[in-house]
């Protein structure tokens, strides 16, 4: 008894130093602990309240709801926290269980003490048949209590007893015994091998903790590899080890795709890379593939077919994870903030963009605009270098920026709108895996770049005529308003088509590539430094601006006004044609390189901008957050809202961590079943 007192007192929880990575459980109060406890005890001797087994199991935790629940099973999962075995628990008693749930390893110590019937501290053999003789896996393939792996534990004589870090290695090894054991009872030919079907229960009974339903479902079909539906004993050993390295497998799909979860590799880049790991086999390599690529022909896996074959690896966690969390009440007046928001972030972002580039923006205009005509030395501009230092010389620094003040007042309606259709057409095309396939991104750019030239074609036009203002010298000075006035309501949609032409386009390809790119730089947690947010926007702004330069040449002729002399269009193909004649297929490619530059940084710029407010300008309206704004959280159990409110401090986890003592260690008690999962 007294050595079983100090590991009560071992497993209680004490302040972690903030230096150490460990997320314990905080220690329930002492008086709030006592009111619960006296809430659900049903007993009272001399004063003193005692909880029954009943009081405990179903009354407290809500385990065993049925009507037919195994009184047996109750009372063996009530004699971890009955620590005098007398049948009752003590509020001493309960709050050493709930100070022992707080430890790291609870769920070993609750599976010790489980085992524990007589509470001296250590497993002795009879103890061990007693409890593990009761379990379903027992019972469907029975367990053999003289084999050799027992007297290694246990001695000839079985009298030899396990201290709790010796029980949790024979725990760990217990299950490979009993699969072992299996095999050789279903290799009815001594030959070393078993029929699938044998194979699918031998998995299905013993290891059913250690398989997910896709790996269930597909048993049959892998048996044995792809030419033979006997499994071997290697097969068999393979099959088992590869389960246990799944995290391993992970490592390593990681390693070669640089973090990309959704990028496919092939089994020789996974044998290659997997040559640092002393643990995999080719065999378990060839089941994997095997296994992943049940139902289709591509030959190569991604992160999510590993995930579908992998135990979960916190399983307390995973058990804890199915109660439902706490529903965020979205109302009209919240996702009017939250648009009012988001729209206040792109205006700030898409302006900081604009003006960072705007002077390239300048000179990629005029190099468009300049057209052939019947005037000796017409062309003003060498290249976008020349136009740059004259447009310096004869206007000034500030001549750089004509026509930037319209352009800031446009961006805020074009970005927000952009951003926003780009965001619902994901949302709306989002797959029940949370992704979205090719085809949809780039449908949700195309949606976003057509809605925002409602906003960018009156925004264009008066750019433009402003920045080409500054080429006639002595003329008359030109502003926003008088043009849109000379303009008229449709005049200012002159060149829309070009503009559609040029901006569905651009965005079909720019969205999906900066969300790829994302994905690319993001570290292997899924998060995006600011860095790589930057270089993601700008990287992705080269293809897409370069090529829609044609149809941004088109829309600057269209939108332009022709001076005397200069070659007029009434249209888009109009335009196109006399370009191909008058100036050859190049002109439709003028201005390309700047259009680059400036477009490349601009969204470079802006979407850095955007992403950057969001997060450190967070205001949570119970939306979701960009993808890789932040490392994902490693979920515990202890920050998800409890079962039953009378779960405090430790307790909060008493309902996983009994169920986990069933998916970690195989330990299926009869009539126990986790009360969330029913």
């Amino acid at each position: 008894m007294a050595t079983n007192i100090i590991m009560m007192k071992r497993a209680s929880c004490e302040a972690a130093p903030l230096s150490r990575a460990l997320h314990l459980v905080k220690r329930a109060d002492s008086g709030d602990l006592r009111k619960v406890f006296t809430k659900y005890s049903s007993v009272e001797r001399k004063g003193e309240h005692f909880m029954t087994s009943e009081d405990f199991i179903r009354g407290y935790l809500g385990m065993q709801p049925e009507r037919n629940y195994n009184s047996d099973t109750m009372k063996l999962l009530a004699a971890v926290v009955d620590q005098t075995k007398d049948g009752l628990i003590s509020f001493i008693e309960f709050q050493a269980f709930e100070a022992l749930l707080c430890s790291p390893d609870a769920l070993h110590l609750v599976a010790f003490q489980l085992f524990d019937i007589n509470g001296s501290g250590f497993v002795s053999f009879d103890e061990f048949k007693g409890v593990y003789g009761a379990t379903e896996v027992h019972k469907e393939i029975p367990f053999n209590f003289d084999c050799r792996f027992i007297t290694l534990h246990f001695g000839e004589d079985k009298k030899k007893v396990l201290s709790y870090e010796e029980f949790t290695q024979f725990l760990q090894n217990l299950q490979d015994e009993h699969a072992r054991q299996a095999f050789v009872k279903f290799d009815r030919s001594n030959q070393g091998q078993v029929s699938a079907l044998d194979f699918r229960r031998i998995m299905t009974t013993i290891r059913r903790h250690m398989i997910t339903d896709f790996v269930e479902e597909n048993l049959l079909s892998v048996a044995g590899g792809e030419t033979s539906h006997l499994v071997s004993f290697p097969y068999f050993n393979a099959f088992n080890s590869l389960l246990s390295n799944m995290e391993i497998m992970k490592r390593i799909y990681l390693s070669i795709s640089g973090g990309d979860h959704r990028m496919s590799v092939t089994k020789e880049e996974f044998l290659h890379a997997a040559q640092e790991y002393s643990q995999i086999t080719p065999l378990e390599i060839n089941i994997l593939f095997h296994l992943c690529c049940q139902g289709k022909s591509t030959g190569r896996v991604a992160m999510e077919d590993i995930e579908s074959a992998a135990p979960k690896g916190d399983l307390i966690a995973n058990l804890q994870v199915q109660q439902p969390a706490a529903k965020v009440e979205r109302t009209p007046l919240v996702q009017t903030l939250e648009s009012m928001y988001r729209f206040t972030l792109g205006s700030v972002a898409g302006a900081c963009g604009a003006t960072a580039v705007y002077p390239i923006d300048l000179v990629k205009t005029r190099m468009q605009n300049q057209r052939g005509g019947r005037f000796i030395g017409e062309l003003m501009y060498e290249n976008s270098f020349d136009c740059f230092s004259k447009v310096i010389r004869h206007e000034g620094l500030l001549g750089l920026y004509r026509g930037l003040p319209p352009q800031i007042i446009g961006v805020a309606p074009e970005k927000a709108i952009k951003l926003t259709m780009n965001d619902l057409m994901r949302d709306k095309l989002r797959g029940p895996d949370g992704t979205v396939v090719l085809a949809g991104e780039i449908l949700s750019g195309s949606v976003a770049g057509a809605s925002q030239v409602v906003f960018t074609n009156p925004l264009e036009i008066v750019k433009i005529r402003l920045q080409v203002a500054g080429e006639i010298q002595g003329g008359p000075r030109v502003g926003a308003i008088s043009i849109m006035r000379d303009l008229g309501f449709f005049g200012l949609y002159k060149g829309a088509r070009a503009c559609f032409l040029r901006d569905i386009p651009f965005s079909g390809i720019y969205f999906p590539a900066y969300a790829h790119l994302k994905t690319r730089l993001a570290d292997d947690k899924g998060h995006n430094s600011p860095v790589s947010l930057l270089v993601a926007g700008t990287l992705a702004g080269a293809p897409a601006a370069y090529f829609t330069t044609p149809a941004d040449v088109i829309k600057t002729r269209l939108q332009v006004e022709a001076r005397a002399g200069q070659t007029t269009y009434t249209g888009v193909f109009d335009c196109a044609r006399k370009l191909m004649k008058q100036e050859g297929f190049r002109a439709f490619w003028k201005g390309g390189p700047a259009r680059i530059f400036r477009s490349s940084p601009q969204f470079g710029v802006t979407l850095f901008t955007y992403e950057c407010l969001q997060r450190f300008l967070y205001v949570d309206f119970g939306g979701k957050r960009p993808e890789g704004s932040e490392a994902p959280q490693v979920l515990h159990p202890a920050d998800l809202p409890p079962i039953n409110p009378d779960h405090i401090g430790g307790l909060r986890l008493a309902v996983a961590t009994f169920a986990g003592v069933e998916t970690k260690f195989g330990l299926f008690l009869p009539k126990f079943r986790n009360p969330v999962q029913s």
